[in-house]
C-alpha cells in the first residue's frame, strides 16, 4: 500500500467558532452537511453515506477548536482533522481541514472537501 499523503485546506466561514464547532462535533451537526445520517456511541462515530456506513474513532478534541478523527478501516497514522482558527486582527473565522489521501487521489479529496464545506456554509447560512 502506498503511503498517504498529507493535504490542508482552509476555508473563511462566516460564523461563531461556537456554532462552527457543534456543526464539527457533534453527530446531529455532522448529518446537516457532511454525511447522510451519522451517529456515535461514545469515541466512535457511525458516518453513513447513500447506504454504506463507515466508522471513524474520535481521538481528540478541544471545545471551539479542533475535533480529529481516524477511519476504524485504516491502518495506518492517517486521521482528518477540523480546526477552527480565528484571525487575532480581523476575528475572521477558518475551518483548516487536513487529511489523507493516496497520491493519485489528492485532487478528488479535496473536491470533496471542498463540497463538504459549501454544505457546511449553506446550513450556516455563510457566505
Amino acid at each position: 500500500m502506498d503511503d498517504k499523503i498529507k493535504f490542508e485546506l482552509e476555508f473563511v466561514i462566516q460564523s461563531s467558532p461556537q456554532l462552527l464547532y457543534q456543526y464539527l462535533s457533534t453527530p446531529s451537526g455532522l448529518s446537516e452537511w457532511f454525511a447522510d445520517n451519522v451517529n456515535s456511541r461514545g469515541e466512535l462515530f457511525s458516518f453513513i453515506w447513500d447506504g454504506s456506513e463507515e466508522e471513524a474513532k474520535l481521538l481528540k478534541k478541544k471545545s471551539d477548536e479542533f475535533v480529529k478523527f481516524a477511519w476504524e478501516e485504516n491502518d495506518d497514522e492517517s486521521f482528518f482533522e477540523m480546526k477552527i482558527i480565528v484571525d487575532e486582527i480581523t476575528s475572521d473565522v477558518s475551518l483548516f481541514i487536513t487529511d489523507f489521501a493516496e497520491d493519485d487521489e489528492i485532487e478528488e479529496a479535496k473536491m470533496l472537501w471542498e463540497n463538504q464545506v459549501a454544505s457546511l456554509k449553506q446550513v450556516l447560512g455563510s457566505k
